[in-house]
Order: C-alpha cells, then sequence, then structure tokens
C-alpha cells in the first residue's frame, strides 16, 4: 500500500477512536435498536406462554406442546450505507463531503468493534459500487478506512432506492443500518419503507454550508460532478440566490418528512463542522 494512503488511514484511525469514546461515553447499546432475539431451545407449555411461539413440529412429534425460547442476541450488526456519487466530491469549509463522510463511518465503525458488534459497509452511486460483509475486528475496521479514503466509483450519479432494495436483500438478519448520503435523489420512499420494516434505519444527511446559502461571489461556472454539466450562474443577483436557497430548503424539508412518515431518526451533519455534537444529540434522543 502507498505510504501516504498508510499514513491516510492512521489519521483516520487514531481520530475516529477518540471521537467515538467522546460520542458514545458508554451509552453504546441504548442507542440502538437492531437487537433481535434469537432462539436458544424449547421447553414444554406453561400457563401463559405466548401459543405465538409454540413450537407445532416439536408439539406434534412428542404429542404435547412446547414452545421455543428466545434470548436477546449478544451482538448486533452495523451496516453502513455510504453514497460515494458524484456530489460527495464537493465541499468550500476545508473538506469534501466524501470526506466527512469517510470520519462519520470510521467513527461509528470503531465505535461498533469496541463493543464486540460486527460491521459492515456497502458503497454506491446509482449502482451497487461494493459491498463488505460484516465482520468484527481492527483489520477490518482499517480495510473498511482504506475503501472509503481510495474508492473511486465506476459512475457518477445517486440512486438510493437501488442500494436500500440491495441491503433489504442481502442483510436478513435485523441491524442497525447509518445511510450517509446527501440526499440528492428522488423516488426511494418505498424502498426505504421496506428496509426501515426490516432494519432499524438512521439517516445521515451530509451537506456543505455552501449549498444550503449561495454566496455573491459575482457571476461564476458552476460544474455538476453527477451530470458532469456546467452552468454560469450570476450569484450578485439577489432573486437568483433566493431561488438557489429556496429550493435546497425544500429539497431538505422533503428529506425530512419523509424520514418522519417512517419513523426514521436523521441528523444533518456539515463539511468542516464538528459532527459529534449533533451525532450525539441524535443518539441521546433514541436511548
Amino acid at each position: 500500500m502507498d505510504e501516504s494512503i498508510i499514513k491516510k488511514v492512521r489519521k483516520i484511525e487514531i481520530k475516529a477512536r477518540g471521537l467515538s469514546q467522546q460520542m458514545f461515553s458508554g451509552e453504546y447499546h441504548s442507542a440502538f435498536k437492531g437487537r433481535g432475539m434469537a432462539f436458544s431451545e424449547v421447553r414444554e407449555y406453561q400457563y401463559g406462554d405466548d401459543v405465538r411461539n409454540i413450537d407445532w413440529n416439536v408439539t406434534a412429534r412428542l404429542a404435547h406442546p412446547y414452545v421455543k425460547i428466545f434470548e436477546e442476541e449478544r451482538e448486533l450488526t452495523v451496516m453502513l450505507l455510504v453514497d460515494v456519487s458524484g456530489s460527495g466530491r464537493f465541499g468550500t469549509q476545508g473538506q469534501f463531503k466524501e470526506e466527512l463522510a469517510a470520519e462519520v463511518a470510521a467513527t461509528l465503525a470503531f465505535s461498533a468493534i469496541a463493543n464486540n458488534d460486527k460491521v459492515g459497509v456497502l458503497l454506491f452511486s446509482d449502482r451497487i459500487e461494493k459491498f463488505i460483509p460484516p465482520k468484527k475486528g481492527r483489520q477490518h475496521i482499517l480495510r473498511i478506512i482504506r475503501e472509503l479514503i481510495t474508492f473511486r466509483p465506476e459512475s457518477n450519479g445517486t440512486d438510493i432506492a437501488l442500494a436500500l432494495g440491495h441491503f433489504s436483500n442481502i442483510i436478513k438478519r435485523r441491524c442497525t443500518a447509518f445511510l450517509l448520503s446527501d440526499f440528492y435523489d428522488r423516488g426511494y420512499e418505498e424502498a426505504l419503507k421496506i428496509a426501515a420494516g426490516k432494519h432499524d434505519i438512521v439517516a445521515l444527511r451530509l451537506v456543505d454550508r455552501r449549498e444550503e446559502h449561495l454566496s455573491d461571489l459575482g457571476l461564476v461556472k458552476l460544474y455538476d460532478p453527477e451530470s458532469t454539466e456546467t452552468l454560469w450562474v450570476d450569484t450578485g443577483s439577489a432573486a437568483v440566490r433566493r431561488v438557489v436557497d429556496a429550493r435546497a430548503a425544500q429539497q431538505a424539508a422533503q428529506m425530512e418528512r419523509t424520514m418522519r412518515r417512517y419513523g426514521i431518526d436523521y441528523a444533518t451533519l456539515h463539511t468542516g463542522e464538528d459532527f459529534v455534537k449533533p451525532l450525539q444529540a441524535l443518539l441521546k434522543k433514541r436511548s
């Protein structure tokens, strides 16, 4: 591996470990709803047992009612669904959105392995770019970080519905999944509804302040990294800035309405700013 890549991985590892400890402060598992119930054993039916837990095969074989006993699963699977589309390569606050995504994902990953949980990653654009199955261990996390900071997608577009559909198909057991994206996409509501019915979904919207409020920079040439189109915009016009800002606010409001509709917790994180506090607030609300 290139020496510069090793240094970048190590730098993010050190930062993410510290932020992980700061963010959770021992309240890790209380912030997650992904733990389910795993089958443990069968025993004879007792008065008051839930009839829905009757094991009909054993009952028929022994001619006496038996029920399945479940216990809380001792480990959690955390999935990181990371948008690697072209819009991630934007940032005006000393950091691109893709760099913010890498730091947030690494912090969550280290939090998981520190609590003996498994972590998996799905990188997506308008196609499934890469899937890393859930595993434990520091070497696994270092591989994830390396992929996050070096991966270059084959496509620039965004298809959140495709990513959620793929995730729902390959991860069968209930888990907690963090969806990291700027959510510059449409038509993912049904896929989100299905995924949220199976898993505990947390949406993290990653944006740059200049995407929310256009500055007066005069006549500028804007480039769309997803469509590769360019456009000249007169940012000196107050009317133009109002239209752009209004569209950004509308898009954010639509995303938030969608999350509330399906009972999904969400937070907005900004490039170049501390993401620990908004994440702490989100996780505290979930505890």
